[in-house]
């Protein structure tokens, strides 16, 4: 369990820049047709003004059994991601979550607008990350 947890590295969020990105690519390894659950998921734009990579091989499987983005609002969101990131965070710090669980902080601002892709994945990932690792997220329903 314990290589499992540091191989997977949770979440990998490099969000570095303050403007809204342009476009979005998401490379999801559609040409894989079988082995698609051994890559991570990486979300980026262009000019890499941030990049979340989600290493955990049970996410993309999750993901297929979930609402599609157009299922939620934007705004609902953001909204679940900042109180949620802000735990999350808050855990890193805490000396009673393990290290394993919580490696590193996230870095995500509330005041830029990273897009629905982001934000709908970023938020399937804690409730992946609730339901696998049994983390309790106060507002989150597993």
């Amino acid at each position: 369990m314990k290589n499992v947890v540091l191989t997977t590295v949770i979440i990998v969020l490099c969000l570095v820049g303050c403007s809204t990105p342009q476009e979005v690519a998401m490379d999801t390894g559609a040409e894989r047709t079988q082995n698609f659950e051994e890559e991570p998921i990486r979300i980026a734009n262009d000019s890499l003004e941030y990049e979340i990579i989600i290493t955990d091989l049970g996410f993309p499987r999750f993901l297929n059994t979930q609402p599609p983005q157009e299922y939620y609002g934007i705004g609902f969101l953001e909204g679940k991601n900042n109180f949620f990131v802000a735990e999350y965070n808050r855990r890193v710090l805490n000396n009673r979550f393990s290290r394993e669980l919580y490696p590193q902080q996230i870095d995500y601002n509330p005041n830029v607008h990273y897009g629905k892709e982001v934000n709908y994945l970023l938020y399937q990932y804690f409730r992946y990350f609730s339901r696998t690792y049994n983390q309790k997220f106060p507002g989150l329903r597993n």
